[in-house]
């Protein structure tokens, strides 16, 4: 979220969260210690910011920065500030190729914070910017994915996988007895198999752990 941000796009942002994970408003409020008529007014854009502890409990909830809810654009640099012992910053690189080269500190684009309740986890973790749309509506062009990283992932997981050691795509993974598919959730792009020695061609880079959209 950049710029001048109201309160109705950070509610409509609570809202799609909301939805993203099957909760009503009386159940996110129950999470939160609130009653459903303060998430009403939430969404509905009818209060000027959320207090720290609720924009702390939120992040935790959905396991999003807590920038994306506030709309003063002047306080997020602070924000690790606020929550200094639960905050790290996480590296994003533009492209695939970038975050999983040789890695160097001029590569990355830009740093999000995030709440990592585990300390160790977060040399593993990295943003990347999407570019393409073979993944809509799960990952959107321009949206940023968190990738950890790890060399093994669970049959119909979302991740990061290197083709032919050049070609870095994020696809959902499916494997059978002599086969693997890379998937694309838009249907306008076919799956990928690759069977016998071709599976030798690739390689899981890393686990795509949650999409950070732009509002």
């Amino acid at each position: 979220m950049k710029g001048c941000v109201q309160m109705a796009d950070i509610g409509k942002y609570i809202r799609q969260l909301r939805n993203e994970k099957k909760l009503t408003q009386e159940e996110l409020g129950e999470l939160l210690g609130v009653q459903k008529a303060a998430v009403q007014k939430w969404e509905s854009g009818a209060v000027k910011n959320l207090k720290r502890e609720t924009i702390k409990k939120l992040s935790e909830i959905f396991a999003v920065s807590p920038g994306n809810f506030i709309t003063n654009e002047a306080d997020r640099p602070n924000i690790s500030a606020v929550y200094s012992d639960e905050i790290r910053k996480i590296p994003v690189f533009e492209s695939v190729s970038a975050g999983f080269g040789t890695y160097a500190d001029s590569m990355v684009a830009d740093y999000i914070p995030m709440f990592i309740k585990n300390p160790a986890e977060a040399p593993l973790l990295m943003g990347i910017r999407v570019q393409g749309d073979s993944m809509y509506p799960t990952i959107e062009d321009g949206d940023i994915i968190i990738v950890r990283r790890q060399s093994s992932v669970d049959s119909g997981s979302i991740a990061v996988m290197l083709i032919d050691n050049e070609d870095g795509v994020v696809k959902k993974v499916e494997y059978g007895r002599n086969w693997i598919d890379l998937v694309s959730i838009n249907p306008m792009y076919p799956k990928r198999r690759f069977e016998g020695e071709d599976i030798t061609r690739l390689r899981v880079m890393g686990l795509v752990k949650q999409v950070i959209k732009e509002l």
